[in-house]
């Protein structure tokens, strides 16, 4: 069946271009009444989570097998995010964040309750710890695109940068201070159970936060069917080059560069010679190094390009991974991994920061899921490369090889930029007129196929069909499962443009929340070319 129209081809009016990002001042988003607590409560989960972590590894840590068992712990913990966090994306698109999040502390607070007590009354052997731990990454997987995906909501566009940094800053402090919390509370307030209350009761003014937070963006108004949405979101981050640019960056960088945070205790004991407390200073000069990062780099990013920041970055990291191993003095390693924060800090940040800038709000949740996955995946395996590297060559071999590897990775990011994100918008523009049908189709009609015709000068064909490669991949992102262009035969200024969509609800979805401003630019400099103007016609299954 056929309806012709004019749908992709309607009063577009004027196009709607991204204008480049203004960087804020480091602190600005605290400005933000809903930031600033809601950021102070994830600063406390975090805190507890990182009590929880060492509270759990300690109490194995004089079982038969320890070793074996505290690695356990760890893989219980990171495992479930790297397995379900795409799901958690699609339930953060589908469902209001914020009672999303409210509910996801409620889970958090009965495991760390039921954990605590099970502990407090001797009834926790390992199996049993491992599975609780993995319960509570699994709230972890969903709560980490939930919370990256509502940021971009509680700050301006131009103080999503600095807000993304103060995100990783309170990840940093929480690493540092948490297992320190852990361990004077383990040896002089109660032992394990404690921490493990404290982990759950850590939950609580978040929780109150939440509640307290009124959301101006608007849930979603209609909710996809899981395995669709989990499907768009896929097509989103494979047909968008800018996400699928930076998740490679990630991998570039975050594999290599855990050559050091895999290697830091063996480095402080056999390398630097020092014990638990001078290991300690260790990390906290990290965190120390990732703080004075983001109050730099939001003076630095008003003039240095997203490329220059992460080469820089990676330079400066590559050259302390060689100091710390090549010098043997602790106040130098100190000093040194001060720079290290603020290299990691520059790149995760940066990195963090540009995607939640151009994903749209329909997709972001699972966007930054699949960034989430990324992330982890690099990091869990480069800690398990760089170990068994260290154990087949040698520590300060392998510890060189990492910082070969990360400069590696700057010579294949001058290949493989990262496009800059300021001209690109993602704000939601409906401008496609509604469809005029005969008949009202069954949301599950389909597959849908929407034909677009063109009449284009030939002196114009060439840029036509650059305009549309740039159109083909708006489409795809946004829905379309096949696209593809024509030029008839015995008629050549006749081009024929047809995308097919799975079914009729999905094509909906394009009309109503898929299509960005970006979008609309990149349609209007396509349309531009037809003479007369273009119109378009769709097909079902009769």
């Amino acid at each position: 069946m056929t309806q012709s129209g004019n749908e992709a081809a309607g009063d577009l009016g004027a196009a709607r271009r991204g204008s480049s990002v203004a960087e804020s001042a480091p602190w600005a988003p605290f400005r933000n009444r809903a930031f600033r607590w809601l950021w102070i409560g994830v600063l406390i989960s975090w805190t507890g989570t990182w009590m929880q972590t060492l509270g759990a590894q300690w109490l194995v840590v004089d079982q038969p097998n320890a070793a074996a068992l505290v690695s356990l712990v760890q893989a219980a913990i990171t495992l479930p995010v790297m397995m379900l966090a795409l799901p958690g994306g699609v339930l953060a698109d589908s469902f209001d964040r914020r009672w999303l999040l409210f509910v996801i502390q409620v889970y958090f607070f009965v495991v760390g309750i039921l954990l605590a007590v099970l502990t407090a009354a001797g009834q926790m052997p390992p199996a049993l710890l491992i599975a609780f731990t993995f319960l509570l990454g699994a709230g972890a997987a969903v709560q980490l695109p939930t919370w990256a995906a509502t940021v971009p909501e509680l700050v301006p566009r131009t103080q999503l940068r600095a807000a993304s940094r103060l995100d990783l800053v309170s990840v940093n402090v929480s690493r540092a201070v948490g297992p320190a919390l852990a361990g004077v509370v383990i040896a002089h307030f109660g032992g394990v159970p404690v921490v493990f209350a404290l982990n759950a009761a850590s939950v609580i003014f978040l929780a109150v936060a939440l509640l307290l937070w009124r959301r101006s963006s608007p849930a979603p108004s209609s909710r996809e069917r899981f395995v669709r949405a989990l499907r768009a979101g896929g097509r989103y981050v494979w047909h968008e080059p800018v996400v699928r640019r930076i998740m490679l960056r990630a991998i570039l960088f975050v594999a290599p560069a855990m050559g050091l945070w895999a290697l830091l205790p063996v480095i402080a004991s056999q390398h630097l010679g020092v014990g638990a407390d001078g290991y300690g200073a260790l990390f906290a000069a990290l965190g120390t190094g990732a703080i004075l990062g983001a109050l730099l780099l939001g003076r630095v990013k008003t003039t240095v390009s997203i490329n220059g920041i992460l080469t820089a970055g990676a330079v400066l990291y590559a050259a302390a991974l060689a100091v710390i191993i090549l010098v043997p003095s602790f106040p130098i390693a100190l000093a040194t991994l001060v720079l290290s924060g603020v290299a990691w800090m520059a790149m995760t940040s940066t990195l963090q920061a540009e995607m939640q800038l151009v994903l749209p709000a329909w997709v972001r949740a699972r966007g930054m899921a699949l960034y989430t996955v990324t992330f982890m995946g690099s990091q869990t395996a480069g800690a398990l490369i760089w170990g068994l590297v260290a154990n087949r060559i040698g520590l300060q071999p392998a510890v060189l090889a990492s910082a070969v590897v990360v400069l590696a990775g700057v010579v294949a990011g001058l290949f493989r930029r990262v496009p800059e994100t300021g001209h690109l918008d993602p704000q939601l523009a409906v401008y496609w007129t509604d469809p005029q049908l005969a008949f009202d189709p069954e949301p599950n009609a389909g597959p849908v196929m929407v034909a677009v015709h063109f009449t284009v000068a030939p002196e114009r064909q060439a840029d036509f069909l650059a305009a549309m490669d740039e159109l083909r991949r708006s489409r795809l992102r946004t829905g379309a499962t096949r696209w593809e262009l024509y030029r008839d035969g015995e008629r050549p200024n006749q081009f024929l443009e047809t995308f097919r969509v799975p079914s009729w609800e999905e094509h909906l979805r394009q009309h109503e929340d898929r299509l960005t401003a970006t979008d609309q630019a990149i349609e209007e400099a396509a349309l531009a070319f037809s003479d007369p103007p273009a119109y378009g016609d769709h097909l079902l299954p009769p």
